[in-house]
């Protein structure tokens, strides 16, 4: 299934949004990449430095997809922003956007972009006011463990629980436009701190590993729906 899918994804992603990025950008090459978002508020959006690295070096190696080996911060008024379908955004505090912002961002994943968004714990509350000025006429939904995201390429019984942090468990919600999910949020899970370098959080191998398979499966179902008919 990987390699049905990395053929379909490098030909095929970047002109379902389409994506034209500036002469010489990296993004001009078809290969996925993975853009951070850098966002107002006082929210470490720059948090887990290695874990985009970590994260593409092994979607390439597991599925055979190429992709560029490090992350593009990006605005979300950055006028090349549509060159960059799947957007990241984590942190532990709050997110501030303009109202251009919100616009850019909407208008993005209408266009068929995909913005994945990772609670690293305290950013639930501002993330959640954040949805109601995107969508107001939409609501975060949960995901039942049946969704495709979970089984795309791992076959995933749900949301893994990466950190503790309150004890709850781990809740995966979207939104849905026009029968494609165009916004992923993992809640209580901390997906982030589980694809960083070993060393940084001293997390236990398997805990590390279902993180990875998560993050696979989710990148790899942002591309698949976009790609496929």
């Amino acid at each position: 299934m990987a390699c049905v899918l990395g053929g379909l994804v490098v030909l095929s992603w970047p002109l379902a949004v389409g994506a034209r990025a500036p002469a010489g950008d990296p993004a001009d090459e078809y290969a996925v990449r993975i853009a951070r978002v850098k966002y107002g508020g006082g929210g470490d959006w720059y948090c887990d430095p290695s874990s985009i690295p970590n994260w593409l070096r092994e979607f390439k190696r597991r599925t055979g997809v190429q992709t560029h080996g490090e992350e593009k911060v990006v605005s979300l008024t950055d006028e090349n922003l549509r060159a960059y379908p799947f957007l990241y955004m984590t942190g532990h505090g709050t997110i501030r956007l303009t109202a251009e912002e919100v616009d850019a961002l909407r208008a993005h994943l209408e266009s068929g972009g995909f913005l994945y968004a990772d609670d690293n714990y305290g950013m639930d509350k501002s993330f959640r006011k954040m949805v109601a000025q995107l969508f107001p006429e939409q609501r975060l939904e949960p995901l039942a463990n049946t969704h495709p995201i979970y089984h795309v390429f791992y076959d995933l019984p749900g949301l893994p629980k990466i950190h503790e942090h309150d004890g709850k468990t781990p809740r995966g919600l979207g939104i849905t436009l026009n029968g494609r999910l165009v916004l992923y949020y993992s809640y209580e899970s901390d997906i982030g701190d589980g694809l960083e370098d070993a060393r940084v959080h001293n997390d236990p191998e398997e805990k590390r590993e279902l993180a990875m398979r998560m993050a696979v499966n989710i990148l790899m179902y942002a591309i698949a729906q976009n790609a496929l008919p």
